[in-house]
């Protein structure tokens, strides 16, 4: 997180009122929403509420997804701790982010939340305005091109502040500069990687298990489809080669659907050799003379399309992470 890397970065931001998020983290999210990332602000139960200007704010900064967290149901003081626990990691399975950003001075929230993102893997970060320790190590980000959406988005607030010029003016007289730079310290890295595309935590046994049966099942996919593509149907007069284009989507399927599942190259690779290899055995004679996979055209199409599509999913280089 925090590298600027495009439309992959999923961040959560929690602040503890409405406002906050534009003045402590206004240029980051503006510029993380530039690069196609998907940003969601989270905002404490305890005073101000979200209203108009927080949706002009918002809409300052171009972000749509916003929550705010359950107020307290008056139980004991477990009690809350165990719905606030049980809310943060929802939010955070459902959202599956890159990063986490707290912009809040709410121990208990942030206590919270630094534990539900410990216990997802998700690296958090925290402003330094709103970060006590003087020895973490900080990084800054560059939100120079971001200053005039974040002071517009400040200015969205006239009850907190007036803007002016480059300045945040609060009404007991107070003044923030607001310039070209946000620095957060990393305080937590997680116990897992954490990302949606990070490789499953799997032993190698385990994946040669996984292999062995993805092999298993890739020639049983090579047999059905040698002996359904040339299944043909008329139509207008035209024979039309349903078993073959209906053989090449289950093969593609499968190989794009063990990529996309196991996130491991070996898994496809098995199914492959599964697959192509038993299309090859069966495009041999027979000892009787007989082949299944006689010559022509989707003879030809079925031995070469399967090994194309096979090719392909085992050298793209990272399918698209689920959002």
């Amino acid at each position: 997180m925090m590298v600027m890397s495009g439309n992959r970065e999923r961040v959560v931001f929690v602040v503890g009122r409405p406002g906050d998020e534009s003045l402590i983290t206004g240029g980051t999210i503006a510029r993380l929403r530039s690069d196609g990332a998907l940003v969601s602000v989270l905002f404490g139960a305890v005073g101000d509420q979200p209203d108009s200007s927080t949706r002009t704010a918002l809409a300052e900064l171009d972000v749509t997804e916003w929550a705010v967290v359950p107020a307290a149901s008056g139980g004991s003081i477990d009690d809350d701790d165990r719905e606030l626990d049980a809310f943060l990691a929802t939010l955070l399975r459902r959202i599956e982010p890159t990063a986490v950003v707290i912009g809040t001075d709410d121990d208990r929230l942030r206590s919270a939340l630094t534990h539900a993102a410990m216990d997802a893997g998700t690296p958090v970060f925290v402003s330094r305005r709103v970060s006590s320790s003087a020895s973490q190590r900080l990084t800054a980000i560059d939100v120079t091109a971001q200053v005039d959406q974040k002071l517009r988005a400040i200015a969205a607030y006239p009850g907190r502040w007036s803007v002016v010029d480059h300045t945040a003016h609060e009404p007991d007289g107070a003044v923030l500069a607001i310039t070209g730079s946000e620095a957060y310290a990393q305080t937590s890295v997680g116990n897992r990687a954490g990302r949606a595309d990070a490789e499953p935590d799997v032993t190698p046994v385990g994946r040669a298990a996984a292999a062995v049966l993805a092999l298993i099942v890739g020639a049983v996919f090579g047999m059905l489809g040698t002996v359904a593509h040339q299944t043909t149907v008329s139509v207008f007069g035209w024979a039309f080669p349903i078993g073959l284009i209906l053989a090449i989507l289950a093969t593609g399927a499968l190989l794009v659907g063990l990529r996309l599942v196991l996130h491991d190259r070996l898994a496809v690779l098995g199914a492959a050799l599964g697959m192509l290899g038993t299309i090859f055995l069966l495009s041999l004679k027979s000892v009787g003379g007989s082949v299944l996979i006689p010559a022509g055209t989707l003879g030809l199409v079925w031995t070469v399309v399967p090994a194309l599509v096979a090719a392909l999913v085992l050298a793209w280089p990272q399918l698209p992470p689920r959002r």
